[in-house]
């Protein structure tokens, strides 16, 4: 029979190691869900879709966009995408690269981005301490310095979009996690402020189109991340008069 300390440490442990599964878990569903490939070539070439599930994983948004134009985009997204950087998806600055490379003008693009750079740490050792407790219920320096690095890469990124001639940019933000992820809504809180001042301090034709008013728990799949079909509807319904009169 084990003794108290010996069964405290078989305890830890067995926590330990459920968080290592549960993060490796997390891992293989991002890179699993990471391959749908470009669509590099589309009816409307100058219009292109940048960024990270919330896109890419149904499919769904670019859908009824393409739906209401009549017309097909372009779509760069990656599920697992970072910002810049990041190991498991091509980053929305190497889409962006990507496209250029494809067909070198761009004039109009709707995209998102920054979400995964502070999501994927989060779950699975929550480095920055992003995640807010019930004894630590505001976000930690940490987290705010990561989420403000955020804002400088997209900054960085906007400003290059319009140094290249990009007429016009629909960046949509980031809505609450939910379920077992609800530790996270302030860090979306404050990545979405800093996403929209990114697109008020670029030089380029910016517009931050913000979901967390529309997007309830019903529109999230049981991930708790990813939106339901109703949900995709939901946001295409907010970019699309934004896009409609620069078709």
């Amino acid at each position: 029979m084990m003794n108290k300390r010996q069964s405290n440490s078989v305890l830890k442990n067995t926590l330990q190691f459920a968080k290592l599964t549960a993060g490796l878990i997390f891992m293989v569903s991002i890179v699993g869900c990471s391959g749908n490939p470009y669509v590099s070539n589309a009816e409307r070439n100058e219009i292109i879709t940048l960024g990270d599930s919330i896109y890419d994983l149904s499919g769904e948004i670019q859908m009824f966009l393409e739906q209401d134009a009549g017309e097909t985009f372009r779509d760069y997204t990656q599920s697992g995408a970072e910002l810049a950087g990041g190991a498991l998806a091509t980053s929305v600055i190497t889409q962006y690269a990507d496209a250029k490379a494809d067909h070198s003008t761009i004039e109009t693009i709707v995209m998102n981005g920054g979400g995964n750079d502070i999501l994927i740490p989060a779950m699975i050792f929550d480095p920055y301490r992003c995640k807010t407790k019930w004894y630590r219920p505001n976000l930690t320096n940490s987290c705010i310095s990561l989420v403000d690095d955020v804002y400088v890469d997209a900054v960085t990124l906007l400003n290059q979009m319009e140094t290249e001639s990009v007429s016009n940019v629909l960046y949509l933000g980031y809505y609450h996690t939910t379920g077992n992820l609800t530790s996270l809504i302030k860090a979306v809180d404050y990545g979405n402020t800093r996403l929209s001042e990114a697109c008020s301090n670029t030089t380029a034709n910016c517009s931050f189109i913000d979901p967390r008013s529309v997007i309830v728990p019903s529109d999230v799949i049981s991930d708790n991340i990813h939106p339901t079909t109703s949900g995709s509807q939901k946001m295409a319904a907010l970019i699309w008069p934004l896009l409609e009169p620069l078709l």
